[in-house]
């Protein structure tokens, strides 16, 4: 069985936009595999998630993007970003929470990105060279920011420093799932002692 036992990943959210069923999914994902999930977004207090356009439940806030110690992504394991429309494009106006995506990926961090938010990868600058899925609609955003987009349900892109996982809807959180912990768990057999 794969284990995230000892690993802690970072969620990062906006404090309105989330969409529920991505969020908390992949969220308990990573309570099943062991490991310990944690949120992050650009403002103290509780997120408001929503399911589609209706607002949902509120989570608590565990850190500030870019304040300790919520800002270093040496401290994590994985980072996950779930979509929403609102969600990852209120987060690429935020500098910190752009400047701690663009370090996780440039760190090898594996990153997983459903729906919308991979235009969160797109403004931080880490999609050129790599092969991603997404919501549709972001097809012509990812080709022209140097991507190649696929329609897949999931898409794990090795050519870079680390993983960048992604999935297109809902529906493919089963698979996106799956391929987020298994990508950690292999990340976590990569390190040495001193970085577990």
């Amino acid at each position: 069985m794969v284990t995230l036992q000892g690993l802690t990943l970072a969620f990062l959210a906006a404090p309105e936009g989330v969409e529920q069923r991505e969020l908390a999914s992949s969220w308990q994902a990573v309570l099943e595999a062991g490991g310990q999930p944690r949120l992050l977004s650009t403002r103290a207090g509780r997120i408001q998630a929503y399911r589609h356009l209706d607002r949902a439940d509120t989570f608590a806030v565990d850190a500030v993007v870019g304040e300790e110690p919520g800002g270093d992504p040496g401290g994590y394991a994985g980072l996950v970003l779930p979509g929403g429309v609102a969600n990852p494009d209120f987060l690429r106006l935020d500098a910190a929470a752009v400047a701690f995506v663009r370090a996780c990926c440039t760190a090898g961090t594996p990153v997983a990105a459903i729906c919308h938010a991979p235009w969160l990868l797109i403004e931080a600058g880490v999609v050129r060279g790599r092969t991603l899925t997404s919501w549709p609609s972001l097809r012509t955003d990812l080709e022209n920011a140097g991507a190649t987009w696929v329609n897949e349900q999931v898409q794990v892109c090795t050519a870079g420093p680390g993983p960048l996982i992604t999935s297109r809807k809902p529906a493919d959180l089963p698979l996106f799932n799956d391929a987020l912990v298994a990508a950690c768990a292999e990340r976590r057999g990569k390190l040495g002692p001193w970085e577990r």
